[in-house]
């Protein structure tokens, strides 16, 4: 499988230990995320097909396995782990080489608005569509 994202590591990205703050695994995640909408059109373009506010985060954990730093190259690799009626988790890998740099996961929820407030809609329509797509 090909990574969907690749990260060159600047010193930007790094805390003063000189390894990458962990935010940006969070930041990388989400541009691997919608790197994965892309050839649906994007999350614009889901959230105006199915009415929804957006793919919110419902729940994020990351392992952090080994250190990445200024200069690597990193590798997201994202799959789909589950499907349910209102969420998909997601599996991301984190690799610079063949080296494990993290693992993380996410459930996302197609939120959309109701009378009674922002609740996790029916993902049905946008699995199909993201599978017809790829």
């Amino acid at each position: 499988m090909a990574p969907i994202l690749t990260v060159d590591v600047t010193f930007g990205d790094c805390d003063p230990a000189g390894i990458v703050f962990y935010p940006n695994i969070f930041r990388w995640m989400d541009a691997a995320f919608q790197k994965f909408l892309r050839p649906i059109g994007g999350h614009r373009a889901v959230e105006e097909e199915f009415g929804s506010i957006g793919l919110g985060l419902a729940d994020a954990q990351a392992q952090f396995r080994s250190t990445i730093r200024e200069g690597d190259l990193l590798d997201v690799f994202l799959s789909v782990e589950k499907w349910s009626g209102r969420s998909v988790t997601l599996r991301y890998e984190g690799r610079v080489g063949e080296r494990l740099a993290f693992e993380s996961r996410e459930v996302r929820c197609l939120f959309i608005r109701t009378e009674s407030g922002i609740v996790a809609g029916d993902i049905g329509a946008l699995r199909s569509k993201l599978e017809e797509a790829s």
